[in-house]
């Protein structure tokens, strides 16, 4: 497979720019070049995204438009396994590697697992891997999603989890995306495939760093398949630099029993977008989807959740957790559908913010569309400060104004970090929970 810059019409500022940055792996499968093809033709139709659109009205892309934008390439830096040893989950775990886009067999560690496959999507490709042509791009929506269309148009690698039916895969499998390019306006469109078959159990962990202060861009589309009576925890950790941009869609199809966990962690990017949904298409399905923005600075976090009850007999709750601080801006969006036959559905959505300046802002709109009326169905969000009483409480028992206040601000965000099963992802956030909170700009 080789890469070839695609030649798109300038006939606007947009496409000289995506011209400038969007690689073409050239010697697609048929199948998939089709799909590439009908994912360009979407970009054009649904347009750069602008605060005219709906679910664009809070959040203000334009900027990343200034960047030099360009397909971030390894420029000869000399990334290491001590570079990454700090994002890393275990030394010994199952980890695909990725450094600016690219896979490195030579810092992953893929460790023998009976029924399960973890590999360079880009390599599969080349060797015309199974179940990519029934999976890879097939569940990730492009209609009216500009960045999904944009990472199904020019995706060049990522990672493809596999697990085999009825076998349970004990350790975690990390996902790892590294910027390392120093040069400004790089930008990785990465793209991840994980599925778990009949009665599989498994559990994975995305994280996004940068090596670099350099203001970078990431593109991630993640789509999860899980069959009947499988059940995955699914993690997300993006701290990026806080000059960087990131987009992210996750989608995940859900058949009869299933379980999926979801959990996005975002403390970095100067804006992050995030869009997590999930279709209960099978009996007995069960999603909870968990989030947690911390925001500072002039950071910008956007999660956008859709959850789609399909069948009856359903089962999603939802619990996302913002803590912002200086001027930073959140926004949470979150849908809810149910469907004509999704009787006996129960769904629940809480959206809790903790604004620690005055000039912090949070944007937050649950929404019910419900076409069924067998349901219990519930949405909620709440906006405040710090518990002034519990803030006396502490203080009357000789704890410092500022230790007291790191202490309510960790216990607001550990309620969500609480409901991780993976202790070494739990170790790892309170790690970085608490550099934050000593930091003054918090």
């Amino acid at each position: 497979m080789t890469d070839t810059l695609t030649s798109t019409p300038a006939r606007d500022p947009l496409a000289a720019a995506l011209g400038a940055f969007a690689l073409h792996p050239a010697d697609n499968p048929p199948w998939l070049e089709s799909l590439r093809e009908a994912a360009r033709q979407q970009m054009g139709e649904t347009g750069f995204p602008d605060t005219h659109q709906e679910d664009w009205r809070f959040t203000n892309v334009a900027p990343l438009l200034e960047l030099p934008l360009h397909s971030a390439k390894q420029n000869g830096r000399l990334v290491t396994l001590r570079d990454i040893e700090p994002f890393r989950l275990a030394k010994d775990g199952h980890c695909l590697v990725f450094v600016d886009g690219a896979f490195r067999h030579d810092l992953s560690s893929l460790p023998g697992a009976p029924g399960l496959e973890a590999a360079s999507l880009r390599a599969l490709m080349a060797g015309g891997g199974r179940e990519l042509d029934k999976h890879l791009a097939r569940h990730a929506a492009v209609a009216g999603n500009f960045f999904a269309a944009l990472n199904t148009a020019f995706f060049v690698d990522g990672a493809f989890v596999f697990v085999a039916d009825g076998v349970t895969v004990e350790q975690p499998v990390q996902l790892l995306y590294v910027a390392a390019s120093d040069r400004p306006g790089a930008t990785v469109h990465a793209r991840n495939l994980i599925v778990a078959q009949k009665g599989a159990a498994l559990k994975v962990m995305e994280t996004y760093a940068s090596l670099t202060p350099a203001p970078h861009v990431t593109n991630a589309v993640t789509e999860l398949v899980l069959a009947a009576g499988a059940r995955v925890e699914h993690g997300r950790l993006q701290n990026e630099n806080e000059r960087a941009f990131h987009f992210a869609t996750v989608q995940a199809a859900q058949e009869r029993d299933s379980h999926w966990v979801s959990h996005s962690i975002v403390t970095g990017a100067r804006l992050a977008r995030n869009q997590i949904q999930t279709r209960l298409d099978g009996e007995g399905a069960e999603a909870i989807l968990n989030g947690l923005y911390l925001g500072r600075g002039e950071q910008l976090i956007d999660h956008h959740t859709v959850v789609d009850h399909v069948q009856p007999h359903c089962e999603s709750h939802e619990f996302y957790h913002g803590i912002l601080a200086n001027r930073s801006r959140g926004v949470f969006n979150g849908k809810i559908f149910v469907r004509p036959d999704a009787q006996k559905t129960n769904a629940k959505q809480t959206n809790r913010n903790l604004l620690l300046s005055d000039e912090a802002v949070i944007d937050t709109k649950p929404q019910l569309e419900i076409f069924a009326d067998d349901v219990k169905c519930t949405h909620g969000a709440t906006i405040g400060q710090l518990n002034e009483e519990a803030m006396f409480y502490l203080r009357s028992r000789g704890i410092g104004a500022a230790h007291a206040r790191r202490m309510l601000i960790h216990a607001f965000a550990s309620d969500v970090v609480g409901r991780i099963t993976i202790p070494a992802l739990r170790e790892q956030l309170d790690r970085l929970l608490t550099e934050r909170f000593e930091c003054a700009a918090m």
